[in-house]
């Protein structure tokens, strides 16, 4: 056994292959997330209690973040790679109209919940001077898209958060990343459009996007490099993705 691994959001997507990746090179896991019966699932194909741990968890409550942190079996304490995957976004409302139940949702997961699993985990790995926190970003939080405002704000935020934390952190054995993944087919449009596959359908259509695996990948991959090497972030798209142009509104 490497070590343990902390992952939120690990009942889908980018945390549910991060599992599958980690468990693959022989780490011990904390698989935390909302859907309970999709961890047992994912626990008995891992390998079974002694290999993962679950936590039936909401990141934006504060309080049961630290009490299950504080509760953990003796042989999953010692945390030696947080990786903060939980979040989503819901809408793609311009700010005028949108749904502000959403905004909360966004800010409470995206950033509260980052920080509340951060304050907690963080001091442990400050003790034991090692430790690797990935961060899951976004390009939205480096690129501007209609609808996008609040979520991209959030994952501004951690872009932000993630380079002071190495400030903060600076002369401890700790490394942070943060992973800024574009158009990947997961769950994420299907939670943004809520539950409308139809509409989440046509944001692949005719693409070739990210999978869950492949941000695994790179997520595994950081944690590889020699001690002294601390990839800060990293900006990932499909080849069928780039930039594009600035919008320009002109007179009719």
């Amino acid at each position: 056994m490497k070590g343990v691994v902390f992952i939120t959001g690990a009942s889908a997507g980018f945390g549910e292959s991060c599992a599958r990746r980690f468990a693959q090179d022989g780490w011990n896991l904390i698989l935390a997330a909302r859907r309970i019966d999709r961890l047992r699932e994912l626990q008995q194909e891992l390998g079974g209690e002694k290999i993962a741990y679950i936590l039936q968890l909401d990141v934006r409550d504060y309080n049961a973040v630290k009490s299950a942190i504080d509760q953990l079996p003796t042989d999953f304490q010692a945390i030696d790679i947080l990786l903060n995957n939980a979040g989503l976004a819901l809408g793609l409302e311009p700010v005028q109209t949108g749904e502000v139940t959403d905004w909360e949702t966004m800010v409470d997961t995206n950033i509260k919940g980052l920080l509340y699993c951060t304050r907690n985990i963080l001091p442990g790995m400050i003790e034991r001077n090692r430790g690797h926190i990935i961060n899951l970003g976004s390009i939205a939080g480096n690129w501007p898209y209609q609808g996008g405002n609040v979520y991209g704000a959030t994952k501004a935020f951690v872009q932000q958060f993630s380079r002071n934390l190495r400030t903060d952190i600076l002369g401890t054995n700790i490394r942070v990343t943060n992973i800024e993944p574009g158009l990947a087919e997961t769950e994420f449009s299907i939670v943004r459009y809520k539950g409308d596959r139809t509409k989440a359908s046509k944001v692949y259509a005719g693409t070739d996007p990210l999978t869950a695996d492949d941000i695994a990948e790179i997520a595994h991959w950081v944690t590889t490099l020699p001690p002294h090497v601390n990839i800060n972030s990293v900006e990932v798209m499909p080849t069928s993705q780039a930039w594009g142009g600035l919008a320009i509104a002109r007179k009719k």
